[in-house]
């Protein structure tokens, strides 16, 4: 009796442990309720309503759709691809799109472009090219303070038409090195010396991310939505086209941003020999270019050069990062089973795909074109320049009310791109004049793109600093793109 009574004692404990797992897992793991229902409910209710007149009843459904996705990528209900996935199921199952138009979201050469450039990205983390690029500039250049700021934006600079996500550029590539270095240099939040140096080159360091990624078509991931979303109003941006327009101002805006803060925001220390002599060890270190290195940056000129000169040929832009992908691939520098696993790739085809489709089947369907002859009779009694800066200003700072770069360009790009057509801006103007504002605002917040969580979590500069050096950083970027990119876009003709 004892051994039994000893055996279904031991059996209930051994089955505790058992139990309170499955409790655990009853809990709700699904979408937020909350956010779901008021998408659900709001949209439900548009659903029911008669199109405006000028729309048909299919257009009505998938502007529907797409709008729904667009707010529940904001409330975040679920993560972003899932969100993406239950759009395109609502397309096909409420007979607003066929099931092949749905699907046509993951031939798009748009789409494949941003995933494979994840995947020539790889090529920098994997090789230790982007680390070293990092440390040679700061060799060159870190004997100041100032100097060591600048050796981080020409490592940006270098990186950014090749790492198409900012937040594995900036997060992935350049945190790291400059995290590193100025713990080196004794500034460390742990030791409240923040303000000794970290806290004036990580915030040069992210205000520079957002620069560069407005600077190049495979810059930012969202950039080559912006160019597809241009295409409806007839604007043709290809990465030869967005790089001229964004050089120039770029350059300078890059040249500006140190300076600037180091007189706004200085940092305590201004020599840092010792971040040189660091860099120098660790490039000792590195030894010279491996073979992998070399491949890398052999292939990557190559595809730069398609990418500028590949459209005389017919070379598109896709195929040209195919091109270098297979390359990386049959030389092992890269090696498919960590394709496989880069997340981050595979989740923007999920997402961007079905955006990308839904904008289009809305533009192929007439929404723009009513859309934008509704906006002729808002705007009608304003000038286009005045039209224009309203809307850029609106644009811009309205980010702070999100959380999210591509959000905000699938949100309001396409459609404040018609208005300002509508108002008779200069189509080009209009376009590249958007789509830099789309990348410069990300550097509001600390939370407003994947790269400031990073930086700001480093824990050297409080929200308050934050917000307060990126508003006054704003204003300098503002200024710069207008004077200086309104010059340069005017000898380029656009307007």
């Amino acid at each position: 009796m004892l051994q039994i009574g000893d055996a279904t004692k031991g059996d209930a404990t051994s089955f505790a442990p058992e139990i309170q797992e499955q409790k655990h897992s009853q809990k709700w793991q699904g979408a937020k309720l909350l956010p779901s229902l008021l998408v659900l409910t709001v949209a439900s209710i548009f659903w029911m309503m008669a199109p405006p007149e000028g729309l048909t009843t299919q257009t009505w459904h998938l502007m529907i759709i797409f709008l729904a996705t667009i707010v529940a990528v904001i409330l975040k209900p679920l993560p972003i691809g899932a969100i993406s996935l239950i759009a395109i199921t609502l397309c096909v199952s409420t007979q607003t799109l066929t099931l092949n138009q749905a699907l046509t979201a993951f031939s798009s050469g748009v789409v494949w472009l941003v995933v494979l450039a994840f995947f020539l990205a790889m090529g920098f983390k994997n090789t230790g090219l982007g680390t070293r690029i990092a440390y040679f500039f700061v060799s060159l250049l870190g004997k100041s303070t100032l100097g060591l700021s600048y050796g981080f934006v020409l490592t940006e600079l270098l990186l950014a038409p090749f790492v198409p996500s900012n937040t594995a550029r900036g997060a992935g590539i350049v945190f790291p090195v400059a995290n590193a270095l100025v713990k080196e240099q004794g500034s460390d939040p742990k030791d409240k010396t923040e303000r000794k140096l970290g806290a004036f080159l990580l915030t040069v360091c992210f205000q520079v991310n957002m620069v560069t990624s407005a600077m190049f078509l495979t810059g930012l991931v969202g950039n080559p939505l912006i160019a597809n979303l241009a295409s409806t109003a007839n604007v043709t941006i290809d990465w030869g086209t967005w790089a001229l327009a964004a050089i120039v101002p770029g350059l300078v805006n890059l040249a500006i941003i140190p300076w600037a803060l180091y007189k706004f925001y200085p940092p305590e220390v201004t020599d840092s020999p010792k971040a040189q002599l660091v860099a120098k060890e660790k490039l000792k270190k590195l030894g010279p270019l491996s073979m992998n290195e070399k491949f890398m940056l052999a292939t990557f000129a190559g595809i730069l050069t398609l990418w500028i000169f590949g459209g005389q040929y017919g070379i598109k832009p896709t195929t040209a990062a195919l091109i270098g992908f297979a390359i990386l691939l049959f030389f092992g520098v890269l090696n498919w089973k960590d394709c496989i696993k880069e997340t981050g790739a595979w989740e923007t085809l999920m997402w961007f795909a079905p955006l990308l489709m839904m904008a289009g089947f809305l533009t192929k369907f007439g929404m723009m074109d009513w859309f934008s002859l509704q906006m002729k009779g808002v705007v009608g009694g304003l000038s286009w320049p005045i039209t224009f800066a309203i809307v850029a200003l609106v644009y811009f700072y309205i980010h702070y009310l999100f959380a999210s770069v591509t959000a905000r360009i699938t949100a309001l790009y396409g459609a404040l791109l018609a208005v300002l057509v509508a108002a008779g801006t200069p189509p080009m103007l209009a376009a590249m004049g958007l789509a830099v504002l789309s990348a410069l605002a990300g550097t509001l917040t600390h939370f407003g793109t994947g790269t400031a969580p990073v930086y700001f979590g480093a824990g050297y500069v409080s929200v308050k600093e934050w917000w307060r050096n990126s508003f006054f950083l704003s204003a300098i970027n503002l200024t710069v793109w207008a004077v200086v990119g309104g010059v340069w876009w005017k000898f380029l003709g656009y307007w």
